[in-house]
């Protein structure tokens, strides 16, 4: 499979990832502050991008294993990300409404690199059981 086409289905699998981390988002911001429900929608949006990466990006079968290692694709996200929207609202004044998407395209390349190692990482005998 080509990187190319992978990372098109990347981007598209993420463009539905991202809405719905940012539905989320919006309807915590209504009764939590903005860095809670950064973090709760962010955690909420994971198991979805899971599965979704899994079948349509990489076309790869996923496992527990994979599941398990699939949080640290989004360590650095959730770092560049959290980092972004601390940095836009409280020191450039930005709105805490549009502050996640401006931080989470930041997040894009370094997510598709770890998660590509992570999903297309070969299967040990083991884990095929």
């Amino acid at each position: 499979m080509k990187v190319r086409a992978q990372m098109i289905r990347f981007a598209l699998v993420g463009a539905v990832n991202t809405g719905t981390y940012y539905g989320c988002y919006l309807a915590l911001l209504t009764r939590l502050p903005y860095l809670a429900a950064h973090v709760i929608a962010f955690a909420l949006s994971m198991t979805g991008s899971f599965l979704l990466n899994s079948y349509v990006t990489y076309r790869t079968r996923p496992t527990w294993r994979k599941f398990l290692l699939f949080p640290l694709t989004n360590v650095a996200s959730f770092t560049v990300t959290t980092g972004g929207v601390w940095l836009l609202v409280d020191l450039a004044g930005f709105s805490s409404r549009y502050s996640p998407l401006v931080a989470a395209v930041a997040a894009i390349p370094i997510t598709f690199v770890v998660s590509r190692a992570i999903m297309l990482r070969p299967e040990t005998a083991v884990e095929m059981r």
